[in-house]
């Protein structure tokens, strides 16, 4: 991006700002403590944020019983297998890709989302352009994201609620045959169990 030398800095949107006006009205008013606010947030954004899904699709990549059970009764399974229950966590429904078939997420009416296995929603998630966008022209919204979905593939929209949250099983990466769950987590990124990207291949790994 061109720089000019001056420090152009974009003020929040207005979203942003009526946020943390509420924030600071709360915060006046001995209704919310900042310090446990910060920690609420810290927890979803970095504890149990998408490393959490990132392990939940690793293990159904490497246990087509787990991927089964999971499929049936999402909530339920990863709650016992990996104690991911809680707020946010509730009726979650996890949708496969495969080859025939590409899953992608939206929520329409506001930002319902799985917290407990992908942290907090984007920016983008919550955007009206987003969620109007990809239910009206989906392959052309993840092309926006560098998605390229081959025209045979079917793409399906699933649009969350407050009574149904969805995670999306990306399609495993080619070449990753051996590999543990703990290095196939590190294939799985936010946007590919929300639908808008694909896994990343082998020699994309995060460390």
């Amino acid at each position: 991006m061109p720089h000019d030398g001056h420090d152009h800095t974009e003020p929040p949107d207005d979203l942003t700002l009526r946020v943390k006006a509420l924030e600071s009205l709360l915060v006046e008013k001995g209704l919310v403590d900042r310090d446990a606010l910060d920690v609420v947030i810290d927890t979803y954004e970095h504890k149990v944020g998408p490393r959490n899904g990132a392990k939940v699709v690793a293990r159904a990549w490497t246990d087509p019983d787990f991927l089964a059970a999971i499929k049936e009764d999402c909530s339920a399974v990863i709650d016992r297998e990996f104690g991911y229950g809680g707020r946010q966590g509730e009726h979650i429904v996890a949708v496969e890709n495969t080859p025939d078939v590409h899953n992608v997420v939206v929520c329409t009416l506001c930002s319902c989302y799985p917290w407990t296995v992908l942290g907090l929603p984007p920016i983008w998630y919550k955007s009206a352009p987003y969620r109007s966008r990809v239910v009206q022209d989906p392959r052309g919204v993840l092309a926006e994201f560098g998605t390229t979905i081959a025209d045979h593939k079917e793409i399906r929209v699933w649009d969350s609620t407050s009574e149904m949250r969805y995670l999306v099983i990306p399609e495993r990466p080619a070449g990753t045959a051996g590999w543990s769950e703990e290095d196939l987590a590190r294939l799985v990124s936010r946007n590919s169990m929300v639908g808008v990207e694909h896994a990343a291949a082998p020699d994309e790994a995060q460390t």
